[in-house]
């Protein structure tokens, strides 16, 4: 496909709102100053009665730096938001090829540290926070993980990592087995991270390949969500062994039987519900 045509057909599988889960109370656009130009980021505040501050979970949507928007994760961030208990702030970072490497960790990057300035504006508590995403959304939350734990801050209290690609140019096993044309797949790879990198020796840096960190001592507790018949497979399971290695706290789950993105069809499929249901459970015991 080309771009565009691969953008129409993201935006034509955007997932209704799920009826098996509670709604936010409130959700409303706010734009704020980005690297670029100004970013709008989306507030997703839960029914949640509390005397004081909640918790928020910032949150990257996945569509291999290439596709996807604030539309397509609507799913994911009401869900979110109400099993986690916490104001979920989505990022509507840039895209590539128009914007390629480093623009969407950079707005990634500076959106965080907004919501560590500003939480209090909308009810949230800038002190406690944690990074999600899904896909390459996954990807950019370990890499602004290891940014901000570079960059003195601000502090992240946990990281989720949901099927995320860590290695530009991994040749393993599950990038080679896992190539059945009608899911996310080894094919698929590389067009992504094509049109990502300007160069392909971008790909050696950690923040676009987190896999390729020499230290990763001092990042935040994980949660890493893997797939058996995702491509993206084994180079997540090793960077969560990597973390284990370096005493950070990480859960790894992977889903059997389970293609890449199987999250996204909670509507239908209980084991994604109970992926999501995991998901809140761990952001409640790392943000409260």
């Amino acid at each position: 496909m080309s771009v565009d045509e691969a953008r129409k057909a993201d935006a034509e599988t955007e997932a209704a709102v799920w009826d098996w889960v509670g709604q936010p109370k409130e959700i409303f656009d706010l734009d704020i100053a980005g690297p670029a130009g100004p970013m709008t980021l989306r507030v997703y505040r839960p029914q949640v009665e509390s005397e004081g501050p909640l918790p928020v979970l910032v949150y990257f949507f996945g569509g291999g730096f290439v596709v996807g928007s604030l539309d397509t994760s609507e799913a994911f961030c009401r869900a979110l938001s109400t099993l986690a208990s916490c104001v979920v702030v989505s990022v509507g970072y840039r895209l590539a090829p128009e914007h390629p490497y480093p623009a969407a960790i950079d707005d990634c990057y500076a959106a965080v540290r907004w919501v560590a300035d500003n939480a209090s504006q909308f009810g949230a508590d800038g002190g406690r926070i944690a990074v999600a995403g899904d896909s390459n959304g996954g990807t950019l939350s370990a890499a602004v993980s290891l940014m901000a734990r570079d960059q003195d801050g601000p502090r992240i209290s946990a990281q989720v990592l949901i099927y995320p690609a860590m290695q530009f140019g991994s040749a393993t096993d599950s990038m080679r087995d896992n190539v059945d044309p009608m899911f996310f797949n080894g094919h698929s790879v590389p067009w992504f991270w094509n049109h990502y990198l300007p160069d392909p020796a971008d790909g050696d840096s950690p923040y676009a390949s987190p896999l390729n960190a020499t230290d990763l001592s001092g990042l935040p507790p994980a949660l890493m969500i893997t797939a058996e018949f995702c491509p993206l497979r084994d180079e997540d399971e090793a960077y969560a062994d990597a973390l284990a290695r370096a005493g950070v706290p990480v859960d790894c789950r992977r889903y059997a039987d389970l293609p890449h993105g199987f999250l996204s069809m909670a509507a239908v499929l209980g084991t994604a519900r109970e992926a999501l249901g995991e998901i809140g459970d761990f952001l409640r015991l790392r943000l409260n």
